[in-house]
């Protein structure tokens, strides 16, 4: 099961035009296998690039996204990712959304799409992860 990373859904929801046809073969390739899976901190992160929540939950097609709860247990994952983060020398003073979708992949054994290869391999070296060559 593959959980995309936001940046990967905004390729493809803004037509960005350097990362769209990586994105869209990632996704093209992700729903032969099943449902895209998204959390809530991935639909917060794309809500900006909507008019309205109609209009995100309209392109969030449950025909071919699942949705899928934070599990408590990525909570924990997140923080020591966090304090991983803290102790080489970064700066932020709480978990970045990205630590919870990292968590919430490596929580649930899921593959992650993503742009962010160094972020995700540097905290969560045990989560598969797609990205560009």
């Amino acid at each position: 099961m593959n959980l995309f990373d936001t940046s990967v859904l905004l390729d493809i929801a803004t037509a960005d035009p350097i990362w769209l046809a990586w994105s869209e073969m990632q996704f093209r390739s992700a729903a032969t296998q099943g449902p895209i899976l998204v959390n809530p901190i991935i639909y917060a992160e794309l809500a900006p690039a909507f008019a309205s929540v109609a209009k995100l939950d309209e392109w969030l097609d449950p025909a071919i996204f699942r949705r899928l709860p934070l599990p408590y247990a990525a909570g924990w994952i997140a923080s020591q990712a966090f304090l991983k983060c803290r102790r080489g020398g970064g700066t932020k003073t709480s978990p970045l959304p990205d630590f919870f979708i990292g968590a919430h992949a490596e929580s649930e054994h899921l593959t992650l799409v993503t742009r962010d290869a160094a972020r995700y391999g540097t905290y969560f070296p045990t989560v598969t992860l797609i990205t560009p060559p």
